[in-house]
């Protein structure tokens, strides 16, 4: 059975991984001090952290449109799966069901799934392999997402910043919270609810404490073993392999990757941000 596996660009997928034909990449556009970036391929990461350093103002996002999802939906494929964001964070869940609707009223013989990953970056990555998996082992279309679903329920998704000011600029964390964190250089280790909403987790008195909590909880929870572990970083490799370094030592768990942050992720990890998914 053929199928495609439709992302949005906060799926931060490796280059390996974008190689594969059966992976299509829809972008966001970010809009930020007077700049317009477009999160594909092509995007500079260090031009967009200098345009948001200058701004005073939250950098913007826009999702894209239901006609941009039903272009990337066009081919030959029997089978068509979509990973986007957390619908609580964008509205590219909402425009991909929308070109959903439309690819289903032209061609009802084609099978369509849009996957609410209630995560982003890593979360999404991780997601996207796990259809790769069953997908490509030949399982039944209505099986494949069963099993996702149930994998997207089980997924944990946690993270540390250096920085909380877009979280800030974006009405993700309160003006209160932001002042006193970055007086106190307190830093929060934060998480996704099982609906994809950010929730704090805990704090630290520095991004090594932090992170080390992270790995903590990750190995306090039984459901990590054996399961593969996704690290995003956003223009601190080293701090990410030092987090890879952490899991091996003190979890059981299988695979570990390293993924780059695209702009999507970038807008709101900012420099220094790891986000992690297991």
């Amino acid at each position: 059975m053929s199928f495609k596996i439709v992302v949005d660009s906060c799926c931060d997928l490796t280059p390996q991984m974008r190689k594969d034909p059966c992976f299509v990449k829809v972008p966001l556009t970010i809009r930020c001090n007077g700049s317009i970036f477009v999160d594909d391929d092509h995007l500079d990461q260090a031009d967009l952290l200098w345009a948001m350093r200058q701004s005073e103002q939250a950098p913007s996002t826009s999702c894209p449109s239901p006609q941009e999802y039903l272009n990337a939906f066009q081919g030959e494929e029997e089978d068509i799966y979509v990973v986007t964001l957390s619908a609580l964070l964008s509205g590219s869940h909402n425009s991909a069901q929308q070109a959903k609707a439309l690819l289903e009223e032209e061609h009802p013989e084609r099978s369509i799934h849009v996957f609410n990953s209630c995560s982003a970056a890593s979360g999404e990555v991780l997601t996207a392999l796990k259809i790769r998996e069953l997908a490509a082992s030949g399982m039944p279309f209505k099986k494949v997402v069963r099993e996702v679903e149930q994998y997207i329920y089980q997924m944990q998704t946690l993270f540390v910043l250096e920085s909380l000011e877009n979280l800030r600029k974006n009405g993700r964390l309160t003006r209160v919270q932001a002042m006193v964190t970055g007086a106190l250089r307190i830093k929060l280790f934060m998480g996704a609810t099982p609906e994809g909403e950010i929730c704090k987790l805990g704090q630290a008195l520095s991004m090594k404490q932090a992170l080390s909590k992270l790995v903590d909880r990750i190995a306090a929870d039984p459901a990590h073993k054996g399961r593969t572990v996704a690290i995003c970083h956003c223009s601190c490799l080293d701090r990410a392999f030092q987090v890879k370094r952490q899991i091996e030592e003190k979890c059981q768990a299988g695979e570990i990757l390293i993924l780059e942050a695209g702009g999507i992720t970038t807008v709101y990890a900012n420099t220094g941000g790891i986000v992690v998914s297991y």
